[in-house]
């Protein structure tokens, strides 16, 4: 197993993309609060949906699949964006398309 997830930037958006990933990721979220950032990570798989967002902070609040990457300063695994979430995996091969 190994820990995947993004690093965020502290801001207004933070909390509700937080909320965002523990209610569409399986399994346990941890998430770390370093004032001016927040790591959140999970194992192998961490996941955010557009409709997530739209319901936590309004529609197109956050376009999918390049407006979460305004909010990242860093992250760990790969990222396999897609159009409507942004996932993040362990595994290079689960980045590619099906």
């Amino acid at each position: 197993m190994t820990k995947v997830g993004p690093v965020l930037r502290n801001n207004t958006e933070t909390e509700a993309i937080v909320e965002a990933i523990k209610r569409d990721t399986d399994g346990d979220v941890e998430v770390i609060d370093r004032r001016a950032y927040i790591r959140v990570e999970t194992e192998d798989h961490c996941v955010v949906t557009e409709d997530t967002l739209d319901e936590l902070l309004g529609k197109g609040a956050v376009e999918m699949p390049g407006g979460i990457e305004e909010h990242l300063s860093s992250f760990k695994g790969y990222i396999k964006p897609q159009s409507d979430r942004i996932e993040f995996v362990s595994d290079v091969e689960d980045t590619k398309s099906e």
